[in-house]
């Protein structure tokens, strides 16, 4: 019997984001993908990060179902699906976790962000 939809997709958002290297910034990603679509080059501006780093993170969540793409070459942006949306709620309670790890982390001057 397979596992729930919303289950076996809680399961995908806590390892790409809390069970992996590069979790924070693909938290931050979606974080800011829930605002508004945006595409790389104002993801990287936007998050202060790398257009390469951007462009591997959107590219792994999206073999994920975490965020989809609309459009091609440049001008293509990047949304969350709707898995994601439906289930945003259980990102936010990681992301929190994340977040308050982050907080501490940077107090203490060793934090990590990892590609």
């Amino acid at each position: 019997m397979k596992p729930p939809r919303k289950k076996y997709f809680n399961y995908i958002i806590q390892w790409m984001i809390g069970g992996t290297r590069g979790g924070l910034n693909r938290a931050r990603i979606i974080s800011t993908l829930a605002d508004q679509p945006l595409n790389a080059h104002q993801l990287s501006q936007e998050l202060e990060l790398d257009y390469s780093t951007i462009r591997h993170h959107v590219e792994v969540m999206e073999k994920n179902g975490l965020v989809t793409s609309l459009g091609d070459g440049y001008g293509m942006v990047y949304l969350l699906t709707d898995d994601m949306l439906e289930n945003y709620g259980f990102f936010e309670e990681i992301w929190e976790k994340i977040g308050n790890k982050e907080k501490k982390s940077d107090e203490d001057g060793d934090i990590d962000e990892g590609k």
